[in-house]
């Protein structure tokens, strides 16, 4: 897999509207080797795959960075997982399309961070518009409270 620009956006849910919207769902555990804000390394499990993430710092905004993802092996992920720093993250992702090829994505938080629930929207530029649903919230893009490297 080759190195991307990742360009996403964050919010609050202000509801549970989004479940009547969805078009798939899958659990996800994830936990990380490394939460340098330069360069996380993140490892993730979800429907039997297993996933190695390095993510660069974001920019000023914290809109972009760059990123690189590639499948390797669940036995392999799931053996990764255990060198992880403490407190892996659980959620529950809900996929939702919009318009113009835009996916949502819900993750409704478990464990320590249950309750929480975040939306994010990977775009293809900066200044792309997006029709906005009613029950996303506060836009909190950058706040660095709510990457999944700081929970």
């Amino acid at each position: 897999m080759s190195i991307k620009i990742e360009i996403e956006r964050k919010f609050l849910v202000s509801n549970s509207c989004y479940k009547k919207e969805y078009n798939s769902k899958e659990k996800i555990t994830q936990a990380y080797l490394s939460k340098d804000p330069k360069r996380c390394v993140r490892i993730r499990i979800n429907d039997k795959k297993g996933w190695i993430t390095i993510k660069g710092e974001s920019d000023k905004k914290g809109i972009s960075r760059i990123e690189w993802e590639s499948e390797i092996p669940f036995k392999t992920a799931k053996k990764l997982l255990g060198m992880c720093l403490p407190k892996p993250i659980t959620k529950i992702r809900y996929k939702i399309p919009l318009n113009n090829n835009i996916t949502i994505e819900v993750d409704e938080f478990l464990g320590h961070n249950k309750g929480l629930v975040l939306a994010e929207i990977e775009l293809i530029s900066k200044d792309q518009s997006f029709d906005k649903p009613d029950w996303l919230g506060k836009e909190v893009t950058g706040i660095k409270k709510f990457y999944n490297s700081m929970m």
